[in-house]
């Protein structure tokens, strides 16, 4: 049996991809993961054969266009009686769902957000396409994941289909980093510069902040890179606004290990940030960093069972900045004891076995 995994990714820092992948293959699983070149062509190195499909399309309007005709092609001669499917997300979805249906094989489809409710597409065109597109593809779904209970509740309610929870969370880490000792202290976020991010109220949260010796760190990349930086500009917070750049894993470990408080503000710019569980948070959590956090059902879920940092309940930037300075006060050595529980929950070693009996289901049911 071949696992072929697919993505619309050019996989440099997709972690939730890179851990499924690695899960199976040192489970023994033989598997190809299928990526493209679009917007990055880094060299990768995986203990699993991985393949990029080169992009030539300008906008992303057309690189999906290009991508998934080209993805049909390129699984259509591959697949075989002894093949599963993996297709990540809906942009992936079509040419798996298409083939599985023609050739008779198991398709796992692994939603990570709810794509159609994302703000990039809200009330757009495109929205109605993606939209037409999960409503002929989702209720006929045997197998599926996804990554928080919010949505897999959603997705129950909307189409009937049931989703197995495996939450985007980092390895556990043993070791406690050691704490910078150093009068700076630092503000993390972490994460792609999008809309809904909270990104913009946090940088004017830095004018209303009582700690002058705080700076913000922004780590990612994204279409609100250049607007962001100007609004710092404008606002005179060069000196205590700093972008990092996308990162790949290995660094942006080591930087968040350093950070005094982590932020996931995200806004409700539609169900799928309402509902989700921020990649940043367990990272946060990973690295014993508390956190400042929005009330989003998800992260209520965390903070009702671990007190790791504070909870707002909206975006004023002076909310921000006071409860920023309540973390950055009790230090955080007072969230520790809180910190730590929670990693022994928030661990992907808690995940594996939840991807893994899925696949021996699969395979009870299609191999046996």
């Amino acid at each position: 049996m071949e696992i072929l995994v697919s993505a619309f990714s050019n996989l440099s820092t997709d972690q939730r991809i890179e851990k499924v992948c690695r899960t199976l293959h040192n489970t023994g699983y033989k598997l190809t993961l299928i990526g493209n070149d679009w917007g990055d062509c880094t060299p990768l190195e995986r203990p699993y054969p991985v393949e990029r499909i080169h992009l030539k399309s300008k906008t992303l309007r057309g690189a999906y266009v290009e991508f998934n005709y080209k993805l049909y092609s390129k699984l259509s001669a591959r697949i075989s009686c002894d093949t599963v499917l993996h297709a990540n997300d809906l942009d992936a979805l079509l040419p798996n769902y298409l083939l599985s249906k023609k050739n008779k094989i198991p398709l796992l489809f692994d939603s990570h957000e709810i794509f159609t409710e994302m703000p990039a597409i809200q009330g757009r065109w495109t929205q109605k396409v993606w939209r037409f597109l999960e409503k002929r593809t989702l209720p006929n779904l045997q197998y599926m994941m996804t990554e928080s209970q919010s949505y897999a509740n959603w997705f129950k309610e909307k189409y009937g289909v049931h989703s197995i929870v495996v939450r985007n969370i980092p390895f556990r880490i043993d070791t406690i980093p050691e704490f910078s000792k150093t009068d700076k202290k630092i503000i993390l976020y972490q994460g792609a510069i999008n809309p809904s991010r909270g990104l913009d109220k946090a940088i004017m949260a830095m004018k209303h902040l009582r700690n002058q010796n705080a700076i913000l760190k922004i780590a990612g990349d994204g279409p609100k890179k250049s607007e962001y930086e100007k609004l710092a500009k404008d606002l005179g917070l060069e000196h205590c606004v700093h972008f990092a750049g996308r990162l790949l894993p290995q660094e942006l470990r080591k930087l968040t290990q350093t950070a005094n408080v982590g932020l996931s503000l995200e806004e409700n710019g539609g169900v799928s940030y309402l509902y989700s569980l921020p990649n940043k948070v367990c990272d946060y959590i990973q690295a014993r960093v508390p956190i400042v956090m929005i009330n989003f059902p998800e992260m209520q879920r965390i903070h009702k069972d671990f007190k790791i940092g504070e909870m707002i309940d909206n975006h004023s930037p002076k909310i921000i900045a006071e409860h920023i300075d309540k973390v950055l006060d009790n230090g955080r050595e007072h969230y520790l004891p809180e910190l730590d529980r929670a990693s022994k929950v928030f661990c992907w070693e808690n995940e594996e076995p939840k991807i893994l009996a899925l696949y021996k289901k699969i395979i009870k049911d299609n191999f046996s």
